[in-house]
């Protein structure tokens, strides 16, 4: 009765102080969504809190008037899809070998990667390295640069090493070579850790806005995430547009806030399954 007892005090405790992380983490974002809902004069006094005042749409209708965000939220959305599909195949094929105790000289592989998570060259020598491959004002200098982390590489090396090793053997019996296990056996039973990477990947590249603040200049190819830096620190207008309007700048930051968030919320409902199995199954093994 007093371990019941105990048990029951440490998963209400547990759970009290996860009810308390939630509450913090959704209070900027419901206070952000309020303040692109409200009116301009609750705004201007200062009256909104995590709940609308005098709901309006004014500020979306604003943002969605804007050809130029919508132009740059599709091309992020077609940039983030194809920087994930090719991160995923080199980190898979980055991952797959380091599998393989028969590679020669793979330990020096891994730590001639590890090296780069801990000391890197700076921004300097990034920015003239992008240069000097004429990449540029061009959408590679946002996909080529981070194209794999070796973080994540980690992540589904773990997971490679705990399938069954009797799978691999039966196919190498069957005639098979490492490109149709890795296809046929490795790759379907990995869902879980792809999910989990293709998120991770998708996610960071999508909030990712640096490397285009300082390789992009053409605004046909600023992403969604330099609009809103342009919009949240210039505060005047729309970029690409002049529209004025009679709206706090507090409206259009947070609508334009709103605009970018939503689309890459609604991709973690989806991959959820997948990606709490893959973060823990990877985990198990280093």
């Amino acid at each position: 009765m007093a371990q019941t007892l105990k048990n029951r005090i440490v998963d209400y405790t547990a759970a009290f102080v996860i009810l308390i992380a939630v509450f913090i983490c959704l209070v900027p974002f419901l206070y952000i969504l309020s303040q692109s809902l409200s009116s301009s004069k609750a705004i201007i006094s200062q009256a909104v809190t995590i709940y609308p005042i005098d709901f309006n749409i004014e500020a979306y209708k604003v943002v969605f008037g804007d050809a130029g965000m919508l132009y740059s939220l599709f091309y992020t959305v077609i940039l983030t899809g194809v920087f994930v599909l090719l991160a995923l195949t080199v980190t898979i094929l980055a991952a797959y070998p380091l599998t393989k105790k028969r590679l020669k000289g793979r330990n020096v592989f891994l730590l001639m990667m590890l090296f780069t998570m801990y000391f890197s060259g700076g921004l300097i020598p990034d920015y003239l390295n992008v240069k000097s491959l004429s990449l540029l004002d061009t959408p590679l200098a946002l996909i080529l640069p981070g194209m794999m982390s070796v973080y994540y590489m980690i992540i589904l090396k773990s997971f490679f090493q705990n399938l069954p090793d009797s799978l691999m053997e039966a196919a190498h019996l069957d005639g098979c070579n490492e490109l149709q296990i890795l296809l046929k056996i490795v790759l379907p039973l990995s869902k879980p850790a792809l999910a989990t990477v293709s998120l991770l990947y998708a996610v960071f590249r999508w909030n990712y806005f640096q490397d285009a603040l300082f390789y992009i200049t053409d605004q046909k190819l600023y992403t969604i995430q330099l609009k809103l830096y342009n919009v949240i620190n210039v505060s005047q207008q729309m970029a690409g547009e002049n529209l004025l309007v009679n709206l706090p700048s507090e409206a259009l930051k947070a609508a334009s806030i709103m605009f970018g968030t939503v689309p890459i919320l609604l991709v973690y409902p989806w991959l959820q399954k997948y990606f709490v199995s893959g973060i823990m199954i990877g985990a198990v093994k280093g």
